[in-house]
């Protein structure tokens, strides 16, 4: 009977063990290398209005609404590196501001949607600040 419970238990610990490095391992997952998702061959530039950011690990995000050419507004999803590595390129939590006036060049999603891989934005005061993105030199 003891041996019975011992069993039991290692099977215990053995299922929560690997319940822990599931969950521990889950925000990995989540991560993407930027040649799995963009094109550096595909390049952008957008000229428009912020109108949300997100400061979040594993990467900061912010969209901007862009005029088309036909005069359609269009809202782009923009990914930037992580907040860490932003900050240490002279971000803040205040640097893009909902409804600033900023231009951005950066890398074109792979599936053609209206998200891109930021490189560079530009802010309306003519300051220009690398984006920390994994598919650009900043230059």
């Amino acid at each position: 009977m003891e041996r019975l419970k011992n069993v039991h238990t290692s099977r215990n610990q053995l299922l929560m063990a690997s319940l822990a490095l599931v969950i521990s391992t889950a925000p990995l997952l989540a991560h993407h290398s930027f040649a799995a998702e963009y094109d550096e061959k595909k390049p952008v530039t957008l000229k428009g209005i912020v109108t949300k950011v997100e400061w979040t690990n594993p990467h900061a995000r912010f969209y901007v609404d862009v005029k088309d050419e036909n005069g359609v507004v269009v809202n782009w999803n923009l990914e930037l590196a992580s907040p860490n590595v932003l900050s240490r390129n002279g971000w803040t939590r205040k640097s893009l501001q909902v409804g600033d006036q900023i231009s951005v060049a950066g890398s074109r999603a792979k599936d053609g949607s209206n998200m891109a891989n930021a490189r560079q934005v530009t802010l309306s005061d003519g300051k220009k600040i690398f984006a920390g993105s994994s598919g650009g030199d900043g230059q």
